[in-house]
């Protein structure tokens, strides 16, 4: 029986992982892909109980293949290949010295040619007309030598098959936060997201009215206070016009740093959900709850929790095995990656299993289910991880470390779950982007070098003519983009189950990700949609929320703003910076 694939899925595996001859033809199937992928990393299993490869490497194979479990696509498109990468996120520190900034942007080469994105803090280097001893000239500034590394990932293409993709953070209390915060202003930057790290003194700031004090970071000297309002408003500004900058608040993520003494964060990798250490990588995985709803056909409500458990168990596993059959691209990054183990188990198609359930992603209950559903998979992915430390030996960071200090004895991993945003495996699979709502009922996706990909909500069409108000007009108004309100005969049961993201309130978003948060070691990717109408106050409020509810980061698009991956049918799709 073969795979339940999509035109659209075909298509992007097709295009970006299939092997290819080299003349460039497909020269392997789907099913070759995924048993690639389960035969190279069932062999770490090998490794440590002899005799259990060829059973691992089955079940690896059926998750897989039953489009319940799916790795970062550098595992997808490297395992069993002559590029042996496989991990997603990696983040290289930024020196101040011009040795030490061309050495990151050395590194970032060679990590986007093995198929990883990149993260960097540039809040190291000395502001913009500070004093080079060495050579008696003013510094440039960190936006400067941002251009730079731009610039070099213009031509170099992730693994050859996508464009790079960064993420440049640079902390609120650095001289030149002014500059980066307007640096997309005029379209720069097209290979970056970028994000401002926030520490709790500015929020502070900002709560009493109050000056913040901007340091050299060379030296630590106060150069002047600017009201915090000040950089708050233009953050906010900037968000609204252009979606950049975001806002990371890093002293809540070093909060629950599981490795403190192991170093200090400062930088995520480019979507904003993994925090590391300098040269440290992680791997992810994804799993679809949509295939988990019990008796879809009956469209009976419940949750296989049998079934997500074992698949939670099993990819926890795989992503452990993926650190040890990985070949990393420095020395500084494989030592702090297996000294610290940290993998990223997370989700996607919770929009779908909402409509299989009939459940609102704007009601309590959906924010009360997903709260569920993501402390399950913590829990019993943190069991497995505790499991295979005693198995196969803690993460050599283990003592000192989080999970020590909370009376575990074994673990695996220094950290088990993550939220990604999925975009190219949730096409493969078939179902919904990570934690998001459903973007739109019809929508084009501009993805693979400027391919555009039509999609229809297949939940959707299954319950109009199931229900009976499908017809040629619905298809011909969800075509012509909008929402659910003004569907022709949509009884109005489903209208509250079938909104989409610019029908949600930023509000309602926002909450979403904050329960997913209380139960995620490291963060999580979600994009508050915005109306085209909002305003730069607007932002402020979510930016503002995020904060009270206890997210980690926060990334708002208003609705036109820039370029995007997906547009609603009928409207000019475009693309931006490459992300999965």
């Amino acid at each position: 029986m073969g795979i339940e694939l999509t035109e659209n899925a075909l298509r992007v595996l097709e295009k970006r992982y299939l092997k290819k001859d080299r003349k460039g033809r497909v020269i392997e199937t789907p099913e070759g892909l995924f048993r690639r992928v389960a035969h190279t990393i069932a062999a770490a299993d090998e490794k440590y109980a002899p005799g259990m490869g060829a059973g691992r490497e089955e079940v690896y194979y059926r998750m897989m293949s039953e489009l319940k479990f799916l790795p970062n696509s550098p595992t997808l498109m490297n395992a069993g290949t002559r590029i042996k990468q496989y991990s997603a996120c990696f983040v290289i520190p930024v020196g101040d010295s011009v040795k030490k900034i061309f050495g990151a942007l050395s590194a970032m080469a060679r990590i986007h040619q093995s198929g990883g994105g990149t993260g960097f803090s540039f809040s190291r280097l000395r502001p913009r007309d500070d004093i080079v001893k060495s050579t008696g000239s003013a510094a440039s500034g960190p936006v400067s030598f941002m251009r730079i590394f731009d610039q070099a990932t213009d031509v170099i293409k992730q693994g050859g098959r996508r464009r790079g993709a960064n993420m440049g953070m640079l902390r609120a209390d650095h001289p030149d936060v002014i500059e980066f915060i307007r640096a997309k202003e005029n379209g720069s930057f097209r290979n970056f997201n970028l994000s401002v790290s926030v520490p709790d003194s500015f929020m502070h700031a900002l709560d009493e009215g109050a000056d913040f004090a901007l340091k050299n970071p060379r030296d630590g000297r106060i150069v002047k206070k600017i009201p915090a309002r000040e950089i708050w408003d233009l953050m906010a500004l900037m968000a609204w016009k252009t979606g950049d900058p975001g806002v990371v608040f890093i002293d809540r993520i070093n909060a629950s740093n599981p490795t403190p003494e192991a170093g200090t964060i400062e930088a995520t990798n480019p979507c904003g959900e993994q925090p590391l250490l300098p040269y440290e990588s992680c791997n992810l995985g994804s799993i679809n709850l949509s295939r988990f709803v019990l008796d879809e056909r009956s469209r009976s409500t419940g949750i296989d929790w049998d079934g997500l458990r074992d698949t939670v168990q099993d990819g926890v596993q795989f992503l452990d095995n993926v650190i040890d059959a990985s070949v990393y691209p420095l020395p500084e990054i494989t030592r702090i990656t297996r000294a610290n183990r940290k993998i990223g188990l997370g989700m996607m198609g919770l929009a779908d299993m909402l409509v299989m359930l009939g459940i609102p992603y704007a009601s309590d209950e959906a924010v009360k289910l997903g709260g569920e559903v993501m402390r399950f998979i913590s829990e019993e992915a943190v069991k497995k991880s505790s499991e295979l430390g005693k198995e196969r030996g803690n993460f050599l960071n283990f003592q000192g470390s989080a999970w020590e200090k909370k009376g575990l004895k074994h673990m695996r991993n220094a950290t088990v779950t993550t939220v990604a945003p999925t975009g190219t495996i949730s096409i493969i699979a078939g179902t919904s982007s990570g934690i998001e709502p459903l973007f739109a009922l019809s929508f084009v996706r501009r993805v693979l070098d400027g391919s555009e990909l039509r999609e229809v909500n297949r939940a959707f069409l299954e319950t109009a003519k199931r229900e009976g108000f499908y017809s040629e007009g619905l298809l011909r108004e969800i075509d012509a983009g909008g929402g659910v309100s003004r569907l022709p005969g949509m009884p109005g049961k489903f209208k509250d189950v079938f909104k989409t993201a610019l029908e949600i309130s930023p509000e309602r978003h926002v909450m979403m990700q904050a329960e997913f948060q209380k139960y995620t070691d490291n963060a999580v990717s979600k994009t508050i949609n915005l109306p085209e109408e909002a305003t730069p106050g607007d932002v402020k409020k979510i930016y503002s929320l995020a904060y009270r509810l206890g997210c980690k980061g926060i990334t708002v698009y208003r609705y036109g703003s820039k370029e995007q991956v997906l547009a609603r049918a009928g409207q000019p799709p475009a693309c931006r910076v490459c992300l999965t």
